[in-house]
């Protein structure tokens, strides 16, 4: 049937679709019928046995025109029950929410085509910059002839939430005693303007206006909210509080939160503004995270000159978020999982960046909102870039540019695979009279760069959405998206200047400060919105840099550029013969590039950069060198750090001055490049280059080099203490490439056990591991990478040297951590993981699973696997910190079922998957429940995967697992012939849309 061919591609769509809260908005520049001047939100009865909410709402909003008949708001998943105007006067009113059934049309033959087109327009019928909205309020002729323009009216909506799919999530865990004994909370979190989930409202980020925030709970529980704290009332019985917030600063509805629950309270002793909360018994945990929030704080206040625009600042850490946190209006909602005691080391660098990115956003996204949906990349992309100055204060320049790097990989990963991402597909780029613009306007007339036959459209993509809405686009295009944000404000950096784009920052900071001490009335509370225009307006007011051809290239239209480069050195002209091709402009997601090009070429005199003007598919330059053949040469080569080093140059070609080649050092443009060059000049690039970008690169292009030379110069990189800690490990892994390429000419003992005896034996024997010490950060990840690292390498066999296998063993036994500071978890975590590694297939294939037994298993086999029971057991008494061991152990079961050594049996996972596990560990054996399901699964095993997806009570979980199984599906649209493929489930998953 046509639902069976359609079932494969239904798995693509539910799996973007699914962690949606569904909404929508996709600006057509309506004007406004109505403003927003305050909103009452008060929840007077919050159930947590029946997971219900009764509350009403109160907006006090001016009709921008006379003889207004109708106000739409949004609400969805509310039951209403009256609407008042003005306090006393019952009107009638409508509601209809289009995505409780998108497809109306049931004859209509279910495809993601037609069910595409649906859906977005499910989303402007009830979007709220349009004037729309599910709740229709009629007012009466009396009363619209009454109201005039100017005339402020109020509208009540009395409504209730009974067990809501989304926007809010009830926590209440399994077991006996109170609530408060429980643990029991709850916390309001939605995916982009989708308070309409839990409270009707204009839910537009352009519709600012003060609130007043009332919540009634039992006497246990608190209620943390947005805003001031006015007062805490207690009822007449002391069963039941209210607390009372007043949020004065301007704000939009999607910016409004709220979390209950028995929450113990630290107040930051270095900022009292500070108050954070957490679930009872981990408050100790908390001194940690008030460091690192306070620390974000004096950053974001120092370098924006501008001071923190809430009186107070809340963060709340709670069980089973869907997302790691969520930013609010004086609030932040984070995940519990982001606490970590001291002596966690891995932990530090992933919660310090999420608590700073949450402080960043309290500046942009939600004091400074957006005026259309479209502008939200502003808001995302400054957020994420002020967050990536903290983080380089706080761990350096060479972190800092490899996470630039590795975003800018990623996002060209992406725009290949799927589809180019236009940042704002809302206005289509200005024409151009000639293929080259400049970015600089006709204040920079010598920069110019161009995109030839771009089309602001989703060509040549995958897309299987719409990117005209923010609630129709899949979760993972939102990711990428906001990468993309981000390197396009480091891009506006580079050409502006760092200190003016803070001064553009700090201006519009400046004009939205001085908006919110007005009122409403004033007019100024637009400052307080920013949009694409307005933010290009202001950047050519602080620099006169009209950035408009830039703002085209880069943010209305999708793509990047790709550059191939080769190059031959002309001996008698003493020049460089430099060619950049753009021979994949046709393929998906890459434009043609036109403008200059930085191409740094490092030569025996020292580096030297050059600037070429790249215009058609191939560039071709000569440039001079400015060095002569070796021979010549200085004793010292200096490098573009200023440092004089000297270099073995018996690899390189006599004739030639050139040590390296580099394009784009300072990743100015969003791009990808091949650079062909010979494998001596990797090996200086590797060694001699300080840029931790080049050295990656060169580590990445050194695997396809199997030769003595390159095995040298990554144990050199792996042994130099001045090297970057990421190179290293890399380098660690790169090498077991090498080293298994090379496996019939090696020589000596297997890679890199002799580098980890030597840095980490005892001094009186070598082959006995000291005890642990991981006070000195680089060894303590060098210690954990190269074990597995090692596991990797195979004999001539396919096999893993016996040395290895009892080399890791032994330092999983004699593994002493009774002296360390921090803990070892995380550690023994990776000897697990080095374990796994070491497994190879069954030489001998048994015929059936059931004659695997424990006799049949060989040495090897039986030796991991007792390991791996023993501390998969072990860390049920003894636990720690996420879990890791149990999660790496369970990843090595699934590998020696994989390859033979075990039956093939989803059962064990299947325990592990269960609610009440940490969430890490559940996630880990759902991973290995979907390769199960895809390689060897029935019906029951899929079965019990969509379940899971369709009703478990976590909704990361339920995100998570379904984003596996398009990752890894059991059948796909080219192989849609599989006993899995069947109308029920066709039927079933076209019911989750």
């Amino acid at each position: 049937t046509t639902l069976i061919k359609n079932c494969a591609y239904f798995f693509y769509f539910i799996f973007a679709q699914f962690s949606n809260d569904l909404g929508g908005c996709g600006p057509q520049n309506i004007k406004s019928t109505l403003l927003q001047t305050h909103q009452l939100v008060s929840l007077t009865g919050i159930s947590f046995q029946r997971k219900n909410i009764l509350g009403m709402v109160e907006l006090t909003i001016i009709p921008l025109k006379n003889n207004l008949q109708f106000i739409n708001l949004n609400a969805k998943q509310c039951r209403i029950y009256r609407v008042t105007v003005n306090e006393n006067i019952e009107v009638p009113f409508q509601y209809f929410d289009p995505f409780v059934d998108i497809t109306q049309n049931k004859d209509e033959e279910p495809t993601l085509t037609a069910f595409s087109v649906a859906h977005l327009n499910a989303a402007q019928i009830t979007e709220p910059d349009n004037n729309n909205g599910e709740l229709v309020i009629s007012l009466p002729a009396e009363l619209t002839a009454s109201v005039n323009d100017g005339t402020s009216i109020k509208i009540s909506v009395e409504y209730s939430l009974e067990q809501p799919s989304g926007g809010v999530h009830f926590v209440i865990p399994e077991g006996d005693g109170s609530l408060v004994e429980r643990r029991a909370h709850m916390f309001t979190m939605c995916f982009e303007n989708s308070s309409r989930l839990w409270f009707p409202c204009v839910d537009s980020y352009a519709e600012p206006c003060t609130w007043d925030l009332e919540f009634t709970v039992d006497e246990n529980m608190t209620a943390v909210s947005c805003g001031d704290l006015i007062e805490v009332v207690a009822a007449p019985d002391l069963r039941r509080k209210t607390y009372y917030y007043n949020l004065s600063m301007p704000t939009c509805a999607p910016n409004i939160a709220l979390a209950v629950g028995p929450f113990e309270i630290y107040v930051d002793p270095t900022m009292h503004v500070i108050t954070h909360f957490c679930l009872p018994g981990l408050s100790e945990l908390l001194p940690t995270a008030a460091k690192y929030t306070h620390e974000a704080l004096e950053f974001y206040e120092d370098t924006l000159s501008n001071g923190y625009p809430y009186s107070c600042y809340k963060q709340v850490f709670v069980d089973e978020t869907p997302t790691d946190y969520a930013s609010y209006a004086s609030m932040g909602i984070m995940s519990v999982n982001l606490l970590h005691p001291k002596q966690i080391i891995d932990q530090v660098y992933v919660s310090k960046k999420i608590l700073a990115q949450v402080m960043a956003e309290q500046f942009f996204g939600c004091f400074i909102s957006t005026q259309n949906w479209s502008d939200w990349w502003l808001t995302c992309g400054i957020a994420l870039y002020m967050s990536g100055l903290f983080a380089k204060k706080c761990f350096g320049n060479n972190s800092y540019r490899e996470w630039i790097h590795n975003e800018l990989t990623s996002l060209v990963r992406y725009e290949e695979e799927i589809g180019p991402i236009v940042l704002d597909p809302t206005q289509q780029p200005a024409p151009t009279s000639s293929g080259l613009v400049s970015p600089g306007g006709t204040s920079n007339p010598g920069f110019s760069l161009s995109f030839n036959n771009v089309q602001n459209t989703n060509e040549i993509s995958n897309f299987y959405f719409s990117t005209r809405s923010l609630h129709t686009i899949s979760p993972r295009y939102f990711h990428y998206m906001t990468k993309k944000a981000h390197l396009v404000l480091r891009m506006l950096e580079n050409r502006i200047g760092y200190s003016l784009l803070l001064q553009v920052l700090n201006k519009h900071l400046s004009l939205a400060s001085n908006a919110s001490q007005n009122p409403m009335s004033s007019g100024l509370w637009g400052h307080m919105l920013i949009s694409t225009n307005i933010f290009n307006k202001t950047i050519f007011t602080v620099s006169g840099i009209d950035m408009s051809v830039f703002i085209d290239q880069w943010v209305r239209t999708g793509g990047h550029a790709k550059f191939t480069c080769t190059f031959v050195f002309n001996r008698k002209r003493n020049t460089l013969e430099l060619e950049i091709k753009q021979d994949a402009i046709s393929q998906r997601g890459i434009r043609k590039y036109v403008g200059p090009l930085l191409v740094s070429i490092q030569e025996l005199d020292g580096p030297f950069k050059h600037t070429l003007q790249v215009e058609g598919n191939v560039a071709r330059a000569d440039i001079t060198c400015h060095s002569k053949s070796r021979r010549n040469k200085k004793k010292k080569i200096p490098l573009c750090t200023g440092d004089e080093v000297d270099i073995d140059l018996n690899a390189m070609d006599n004739d030639s001055p050139v040590l390296w080649i580099r394009l784009d050092p300072e990743m100015t443009i969003l791009r990808s490049c091949i650079i062909e060059q010979p494998e001596y000049q990797w090996n200086y690039q590797l060694r001699h280059e300080k840029d931790i970008t080049a050295q990656m690169e060169a580590v990445v292009a050194l695997d396809k080099f199997p030769t003595i030379a390159t095995r040298n110069a990554l144990c050199d990189i792996i042994e130099n203490e001045q090297v970057y800690i990421h190179v290293r490990c890399k380098a660690a892994h790169c090498l077991t490439k090498i080293a298994n390429a090379m496996v019939t000419n090696w020589t000596g003992p297997p890679a890199m056990l002799g580098t980890f005896k030597k840095m980490f034996g005892s001094f009186s024997c070598p082959h006995i591991i000291k005890q642990n010490n991981f006070s000195n950060l680089q060894h303590y990840y060098l210690q954990k990478t190269i074990p597995i690292a090692m596991a990797g390498l195979r004999n001539s066999h396919g096999i893993c040297p016996p040395e290895i296998l009892k080399f890791i063993l032994d330092l999983i036994k004699y593994n002493d951590n009774s002296k360390n500071r921090y803990s070892d978890n995380y550690y023994r975590a990776s000897l697990i993981e080095a374990l796994g590694a070491t497994i190879t297939p069954v030489i001998s294939l048994m015929q059936k699973a059931c004659d695997i037994t424990a006799d049949s298993l060989s040495g090897d086999s039986k030796l991991i696997l007792e390991e791996i029971t023993q501390h998969l057991n072990l860390e049920k008494r003894l636990q720690t910190y996420k879990y890791p061991i149990t999660i790496t152990c369970l990843k090595a079961i699934r590998k020696l079922q994989k390859f033979g050594h075990l039956p093939n049996n989803p059962n064990i996972f299947r325990s592990y998957s269960s609610y009440g596990n940490f969430i890490g560990v559940r996630l880990c054996a759902l991973e290995a429940l979907v390769d199960f399901t895809c390689l060897d699964g029935r019906w029951d095993d899929l079965k019990y995967l969509i379940d899971i997806a369709d009703s478990d009570p976590d909704p990361k979980v339920r995100n998570e697992l379904v984003r596996m199984l398009c990752k890894n599906p059991p059948f796909t649209p080219k192989k849609p012939n599989n006993r899995l493929n069947n109308d029920y489930l066709s039927h079933h998953l076209w019911k989750l849309i």
